[in-house]
């Protein structure tokens, strides 16, 4: 029987396409296991627990635009990330390596030497010693420049599918709500309610709030709107929500929650300075009497407190600056308590430059009158009487409008006063 080489044609130990004759091909396929790491077409690296970079591949090196002895024992991975991957690694990343020992297909951003960006998909594993307990990461970074590019490209491409009418008013409804919270929390001793008023149907609106717990019997709570309209607000709207509630897990403090945010809408939009947001971040912790609420302004309209003998007043917190346009920011913030029967309003200036007749304005002061003669309420009751104000405006409401409110249910009833402010 002839060889089974010999029934196709020639030997069957033969290399294929004469490989045996070409040394330099030969030589490709001998690769060492240490260059298959060194050049690799994505990027390893092994850290210590703290994150500090152990050993890092030839091929991040390159494009980071590192030398070796720039990264390896000096820098932490984190610290190659933007101002947001540092804050997402920190607060999801880390603790999610911590409880499952991997995680994996997370897009971040690496800052190269030259302080440009590259997109990138991280996959991390924690590796074990004999006796169980933690050693190293190892993580593998894979370039997603091209994914990018076409994830913007079909961005570009959606953009045009949507300039029917229906198709928008579909999208900005859909994309509307996963930047509202779909219910509220029950926070033990008080009553919450919220509402949004779209002023169109074919955009999406840049107002928020969200009610979270945190550490203990502490609640955040926020209320805020980005400059703008459409997808492009909708994003920076995204971030800020995200943001938000992670700077509070970091930080529960009201002024360096605004900080944090302000951080990081500095840097992901300082080269874009109409992306800004104004906003009131609190936290409240409920106690025997009711609840001690901490709130901080960035450039947002003075929360409302009506109390439970009527007496109606801002919660004034001076020299709160816009959130995003500036490197360094000064927020300031007001601590009040609420007591049985009173009840505090947040809302966006949807409200209060509503037109009601020609030119005229609604405004704050005439808000503040509305809620004076109404005198003690609750959140539900509240959120009603405004809701029927925005209704009766018609079309008058030219801006999205969010309105949040916390009350403490009430014992006893007062008599109806109101202090009006001074203009």
């Amino acid at each position: 029987m002839a060889p089974i080489g010999d029934e196709i044609g020639g030997p069957s130990h033969e290399p294929a396409h004469g490989s045996e004759a070409n040394p330099a091909f030969s030589a490709l396929l001998e690769d060492s296991a240490e260059d298959l790491y060194e050049n690799a077409p994505c990027g390893y690296l092994s850290t210590l627990m703290d994150g500090t970079i152990a050993k890092i591949n030839a091929t991040l090196l390159g494009w980071l635009g590192y030398r070796r002895e720039d990264v390896v024992g000096r820098r932490r991975f984190a610290d190659l990330l933007t101002v947001g991957g540092r804050m997402y690694h920190e607060t999801h990343i880390a603790p999610m390596l911590a409880m499952h020992g991997h995680v994996g297909g997370l897009a971040l951003e690496l800052l190269r030497a030259d302080r440009s960006r590259l997109p990138i998909l991280v996959t991390s594993i924690v590796k074990t010693g004999s006796d169980g307990t933690a050693q190293l990461i190892r993580t593998t970074v894979f370039d997603a420049s091209d994914r990018r590019a076409y994830e913007q490209e079909l961005l570009r491409a959606r953009r045009v599918a949507e300039s029917e009418r229906e198709q928008v008013q579909k999208l900005a409804s859909t994309l509307q709500r996963t930047l509202l919270p779909p219910t509220l929390p029950t926070v033990p001793g008080m009553e919450i309610a919220a509402y949004y008023h779209p002023a169109s149907r074919d955009e999406v609106g840049g107002d928020f709030y969200d009610v979270f717990p945190l550490t203990g019997d502490t609640w955040g709570f926020f209320l805020g709107d980005v400059s703008g309209k459409g997808p492009e607000a909708a994003a920076v709207t995204s971030l800020t929500r995200y943001t938000l509630r992670a700077a509070a897990v970091y930080d529960p403090d009201p002024v360096e929650v605004l900080g944090n945010l302000n951080t990081v809408l500095n840097h992901e939009y300082h080269s874009n300075d109409s992306r800004f947001c104004t906003v009131i971040y609190g936290s409240l912790i409920p106690d025997a009497t009711g609840a001690t609420l901490t709130l901080a302004s960035g450039g947002h309209p003075s929360a409302v407190v009506i109390r439970a003998d009527g007496t109606t007043q801002f919660v004034a917190t001076p020299g709160g600056m816009l959130v995003g346009p500036f490197p360094e920011a000064v927020f300031t913030s007001a601590e009040i308590h609420l007591n049985a029967g009173d009840t505090v309003l947040l809302y966006t200036d949807g409200l209060t430059e509503a037109r009601i007749r020609g030119s005229q304005r609604f405004d704050e002061f005439q808000l503040f009158d509305i809620l004076a003669a109404d005198g003690p309420t609750d959140a539900a009751k509240l959120i009603l009487t405004l809701t029927e104000l925005l209704t009766g405006f018609g079309d008058g409401v030219e801006d999205d409008t969010a309105l949040l409110a916390l009350s403490i249910p009430a014992t006893t009833a007062g008599t109806p006063r109101a202090d009006r402010p001074q203009r």
